[in-house]
């Protein structure tokens, strides 16, 4: 086997993982928050992360894959809460770090969103990858409710599970209105557990907030 061999480079080439793959997304998701998909470029990605585009390419074939693998690797603190009860976990789930009320993750939304309306394989890619485990655990928190008695057997779980971030982004994404604390709790309060509440039992509105949120009332 000759050294030009294309088997033998392959061999040879360091893998792009653990740590280092951890800096290379982080530094993505960076550069994506501050100038958008539609200017980010591996060459900015290579300098934020201190590595050669070849090592970006040696992991990642495109820009979009870097950028869906990278957007798939945020980690969540509040991932699956388990509060007891539907508030509880809406209000864990989309306040604080990996929320909507998160300043980067907003930003890291808007910067994808003329990605999706333009490159099709991009936006299937971020509906599966990304939106769609998210969507998936935002309906078990629903589930749960109902199975825990909260939730009304003829609620239409496809109608309202999506009901609260679309809201929400609503306001952000249109109506220029930033998401904080209050706004998620105020659609909580007023529209999601009205619109789901069993007749006769009254739905729990007290606060889950941070003590951070209490203060800022």
């Amino acid at each position: 086997m000759t050294p030009t061999d294309p088997t033998t480079e392959v061999v040879a080439r360091p893998r792009v993982e653990g740590d280092r793959e951890q800096e290379i997304h982080e530094a993505t998701l960076t550069v994506l928050a501050d100038v958008g998909y539609d200017r980010l470029t591996m060459d900015a990605v290579a300098a934020g992360a201190r590595a050669s585009k070849a090592t970006l390419y040696r992991r990642w074939n495109s820009k979009a894959a870097l950028v869906i693998d990278s957007l798939c690797s945020m980690k969540e603190p509040h991932a699956m809460p388990d509060t007891g009860t539907l508030r509880g976990d809406l209000v864990s789930m989309f306040c604080g770090m990996g929320g909507l009320t998160d300043a980067r993750q907003i930003a890291i939304l808007a910067s994808v969103i003329t990605a999706i309306g333009r490159d099709q394989d991009f936006a299937e890619a971020f509906r599966e990858q990304f939106i769609g485990p998210k969507a998936a655990m935002n309906h078990q928190v629903f589930v749960r409710a109902r199975e825990r008695g909260e939730i009304r057997d003829d609620v239409d779980l496809d109608l309202i599970v999506p009901a609260l971030p679309g809201l929400l982004l609503h306001r952000q994404f249109l109506m220029g209105e930033a998401i904080d604390a209050s706004a998620v709790e105020r659609v909580i309060d007023q529209i999601i557990l009205p619109a789901v509440a069993v007749a006769g039992r009254p739905h729990d509105t007290s606060s889950t907030s941070s003590p951070e949120t209490k203060e800022d009332r």
